[in-house]
């Protein structure tokens, strides 16, 4: 008997056909792996002590229509032809625990819950808030361009620039400006960088202007100076904007090296900028008449107020080894010193025109301008190039062309472009606008 059992068992094993109970086993474990399965992939929408009730695909019809009490009971998916259900795996069934009769909502805990139905302080998303600007739903205009709508736009511009250019050529050609380069005929030997930095030597230099047109005061005098980078960064960064404004920073010199100290005491004002102060000197005659330039009212007013203090001196300037340029007089507050006021305001190109001084009197067509130059200033040994403007102005500033010339190019390349739709679109190739004639499938082969 007991060796009739054991064959039993042992054939129940090795047979793989097994016994009634451990088929039912498998068959339970199985719908468990299943049902944890779906939990999961559903964001656990049910709480775990609820057992969801198996599909027809999984269970027998029989099986599957009689759920047990107290378990939960989702409603049935169709089935398609195949067999399968015809929901979406990831969302899972909707589960109500209780009788038929009454189903008692469940509570669920917010770690059973969907991460993206929480709020509030439970969890933070990137999501913005909904409005009409980030959904890009603000109203806004969208003209359709149809050829009408272009070739209006098109000589309204032209209609408003060439006005424009117009003007402001015209204003720009009423100026008169006389210019001349000096620094090259005002050297007469070859070796120009030891002729500028020898002290000793006359280098007052002479320039004749005639004046072919009637020049209205106030007349502009200009220095111009060419391949000079007052752009360059450590030149721009040699200043002290607190030791020109305060007089209790003229120790503050740190930034202003190699023009720093001299013979052990701050130099003021310190840096590269001022150290390379422009230092030739114009003086204007008409006819052999001496006429007086001047210097007051030449910087800008925010640069004298609040850049440059009235009570700071010049101190040390121009005390060591190597000249740079113009010194300073010690006894006028450097607010008062326009000149300087105006060289410290670095230009963006190395080109560039700075103001020396007015002429508050008109010169006469055909009259004679003498300007005598003490050329001191060393642009030679950085292959630099100096000359003197004398210039009126307009109500557009100096002479600039390029600002009408531009005004008109537009204005006339926005014509010519109406001009020509008018006779391409209603002249020569005239079409009905969204003529479903035109359409390739409706064209005659």
């Amino acid at each position: 008997m007991a060796r009739a059992r054991r064959a039993g068992r042992g054939g129940g094993r090795i047979g793989g056909g097994g016994s009634l109970p451990s088929v039912r086993l498998e068959a339970d474990h199985a719908r468990r792996a299943r049902s944890d399965g779906a939990r999961k992939r559903a964001g656990r929408r049910w709480p775990r002590r609820c057992a969801r009730r198996p599909t027809r695909s999984e269970v027998g019809d029989e099986e599957a229509e009689a759920p047990p009490a107290g378990s939960c009971s989702p409603p049935l998916p169709a089935l398609s032809p195949r067999g399968d259900s015809d929901r979406d795996d990831e969302d899972g069934p909707t589960l109500t625990c209780g009788s038929s009769a009454e189903a008692a909502p469940l509570e669920v805990k917010p770690e059973q819950m969907d991460p993206s139905e929480l709020d509030g302080d439970a969890r933070k998303t990137n999501k913005p808030k909904y409005s009409k600007f980030t959904q890009q739903e603000l109203p806004a205009c969208k003209p359709l361009l149809t050829p009408g709508i272009v070739i209006t736009a098109f000589l309204l511009i032209a209609f408003l620039f060439i006005p424009i250019g117009v003007v402001t050529l015209n204003a720009s050609l009423q100026v008169v400006e006389l210019a001349e380069r000096y620094d090259m005929s005002c050297v007469h030997t070859d070796d120009k960088i030891g002729f500028i930095q020898n002290s000793k030597i006359d280098k007052t230099c002479t320039l004749n202007f005639t004046v072919h047109k009637h020049m209205k005061s106030p007349i502009h005098v200009y220095y111009q100076i060419g391949n000079f980078y007052q752009n360059h960064r450590r030149y721009v960064k040699s200043r002290s904007d607190k030791q020109l404004r305060y007089k209790n920073a003229a120790h503050l010199t740190k930034e202003c090296y190699p023009e720093d100290n001299a013979h052990g005491a701050p130099i003021v004002p310190c840096g590269l900028v001022a150290w390379s102060f422009f230092n030739d000197t114009y003086t204007v005659k008409v006819n052999g008449e001496t006429i007086e330039v001047n210097k007051k009212g030449i910087a800008w007013k925010s640069d004298k107020n609040n850049k440059f203090g009235s009570d700071i001196y010049p101190s040390n300037f121009q005390k060591g080894g190597l000249i740079g340029g113009a010194k300073l007089n010690e006894s006028i507050p450097l607010s008062e010193q326009e000149d300087l006021i105006v060289w410290m305001r670095t230009a963006a190109l190395p080109t560039f025109r700075k103001l020396y001084g007015r002429i508050e009197k008109d010169i006469m067509a055909n009259d004679t301008i003498t300007v005598v130059i003490q050329n001191n200033y060393n642009t030679y040994s950085i292959g630099g190039s100096k000359s003197v403007v004398l210039s009126t102005a307009s109500w557009i500033g100096g002479r600039n062309n390029f600002i009408g010339i531009a005004y008109l190019t537009i204005g006339g390349l926005c014509l010519s472009l109406a001009l020509g739709f008018i006779v391409v679109l209603y002249m020569v190739k005239p079409r009905t606008l969204g003529d479903p004639l035109y359409m390739s499938w409706n064209r005659d082969e």
